[in-house]
């Protein structure tokens, strides 16, 4: 063997191999340091976002091309579940998803799902059971996508229902579905191409309409499309079994808001392990922002206290109707709002037509149950009454009333500590046409007409043929005679639980000799079926 001259080892750059020297052993030393299974900086998971670095290969989401993306609870280490403590007549088992650090997700999803049992109970005689899971469907970039499915029995049948939740990590905020789409125009396009897209199923065209209540489950599937789905019963009857709609990405994408592009990444992506680092600050009750589909009963382009605006509030009670939709097109061609006064069971005969009244600007409030006089049912079942109707109207639109109108005007303090409890205040009239009596549509016409002046609040049913007859003369005369039709909250501005109200007319101030105040009990009863 050749043996090598010893010179031929010796470099002709000494200081160059040095420096290659130093920066292989300064190489060598921080792979020894780093901990066993850590990869490389660029290559990581941020472990409280769960996202993959830039230049990774994003993990494919799993689940459904017709549902929303599965996450597994496996893959966030810690993760538990409790069940919501609630004492009522039906068995009740729910269950909710607990994450370290994710301390007012928790507390949201629980009183949530508290909140959905009551009005379940309260809105159904015959409830019998309800039962709730939970599963992921997003854990990535500081979001947390929580798919709730319940499954309620009453004593006609078995309903399961959808909701679907997303929780920012950073600030503990939790949004409604109805937050992924940017705005109410942008619902408004979606419920459009919903429609659409169920047109082949045994949905009702007429169920769906723009309101949070019926977007409460929206998400994306593994490619990124959105996916909408409903309750049984919700919009189509219920033996029609699951109606969804899934709108192609690209048709989806400017329906979306900034909120629902970094949910559709999120969701989309695949998840290996997802921890959240920190606890935030403080816990949130849900979203500050104003959700699409959660319209608010007043106009801020309306205002009644201006003197040269002329307000009147028509108000309906008893309904919905057969022909309340008649009504709702004619206040829609003269952009009139009103307020409909709705009894729990016309509201189960006719659900859709609530939602329609609602979707379109109209102001709902309660007028009971089954139409007792309060002051002559004990108080248990005068509240029993309101929170029915209550809970049918919250379940239907996601609204929760805070106006409501004693049957026949009758009220006394034993009323109005219970509407004051249940933060309701009491709203009576200035003008009766006494429809319900004189079933004429001139006359009813001529009554409301005669009685119209600033301020007015306007009593009516729209249970009757005559008074939905009268009521296209109605708003067309009032509209020609400069008058601006509102709902009652936008009349009055804000009100007091309990307290009792006739009209929107400013009342003197108060003198030495007496005088009146904006509350005035009693007035405006009368022996009418209000």
């Amino acid at each position: 063997m050749k043996q090598q001259n010893p010179q031929t080892l010796a470099p002709d750059r000494p200081f160059l191999t040095v420096a290659i020297a130093m920066v292989v052993l300064l190489g060598l030393v921080l792979s020894a340091a780093r901990p066993p299974g850590l990869p490389p900086q660029d290559a990581g998971v941020d472990s409280s976002s769960g996202q993959p670095a830039a230049d990774e290969e994003r993990l494919p989401a799993t689940g459904e091309p017709d549902r929303l993306t599965t996450v597994a609870p496996d893959a966030l280490p810690g993760l538990e579940e409790a069940k919501i403590a609630f004492e009522g007549d039906s068995d009740t088992d729910v269950a909710y998803p607990v994450i370290p650090n994710a301390t007012p997700l928790s507390d949201f999803l629980d009183r949530t799902l508290t909140a959905q049992v009551h009005a379940f109970e309260a809105a159904n005689p015959g409830a019998r059971s309800f039962i709730g899971e939970w599963g992921l469907t997003a854990a990535q970039e500081g979001i947390v996508g929580v798919r709730l499915t319940s499954e309620e029995t009453d004593s006609e049948e078995t309903r399961e229902g959808h909701s679907t939740y997303w929780y920012e990590t950073g600030d503990g905020t939790v949004h409604g579905s109805s937050h992924l789409i940017a705005g109410q125009a942008e619902l408004t396009e979606l419920n459009d191409r919903v429609r659409e897209a169920v047109s082949d199923t045994d949905a009702v065209p007429s169920a769906l309409h723009p309101i949070s209540s019926l977007y409460d489950s929206v998400g994306f599937n593994p490619d990124g499309d959105l996916v909408v789905e409903f309750d049984s019963g919700q919009v189509a009857p219920a033996s029609a079994g699951r109606i969804h709609a899934v709108i192609p990405r690209e048709e989806a994408e400017s329906l979306l808001s900034e909120f629902g592009l970094r949910v559709r990444e999120a969701a989309t992506t695949g998840v290996n392990e997802f921890t959240i680092d920190r606890a935030p600050e403080a816990d949130k009750d849900g979203s500050n922002a104003a959700a699409p589909g959660v319209l608010p009963p007043r106009d801020d382009s309306v205002d009644c206290a201006d003197p040269d605006t002329k307000c009147v509030a028509l108000t309906y009670d008893d309904g919905p109707g057969g022909r309340t939709p008649e009504l709702l097109d004619a206040l829609a061609e003269h952009d009139a709002r009103a307020t409909f006064f709705v009894t729990g069971y016309p509201v189960m005969e006719h659900p859709w037509v609530l939602r329609r009244t609602y979707a379109e600007g109209h102001e709902l409030a309660n007028h009971t149950l089954s139409h007792p006089n309060l002051t002559e049912v004990g108080a248990g079942a005068a509240r029993a009454n309101l929170e029915a109707t209550q809970a049918l109207v919250y379940r239907e639109t996601g609204y929760t009333m805070d106006l409501m109108r004693p049957p026949y005007g009758a009220t006394d303090d034993k009323v109005a500590e219970i509407t004051a409890e249940l933060g309701l205040a009491q709203i009576l009239w200035s003008v009766d046409t006494n429809d319900w009596k004189d079933r004429k549509a001139d006359v009813v016409r001529k009554r409301a007409l005669d009685g119209a002046a600033d301020g007015a609040i306007i009593l009516m049913h729209d249970i009757h043929p005559t008074t939905i007859d009268a009521s296209i003369g109605i708003i067309r005369e009032l509209d020609e005679r400069g008058y601006t039709m509102v709902t009652v909250s936008q009349l009055l501005g804000t009100t007091e639980p309990g307290g009792t109200y006739v009209d929107g007319v400013p009342e003197p101030p108060l003198t030495d000799e007496g005088g009146g105040t904006e509350e005035t009990s009693g007035e405006g009863a009368s022996d009418d079926l209000g």
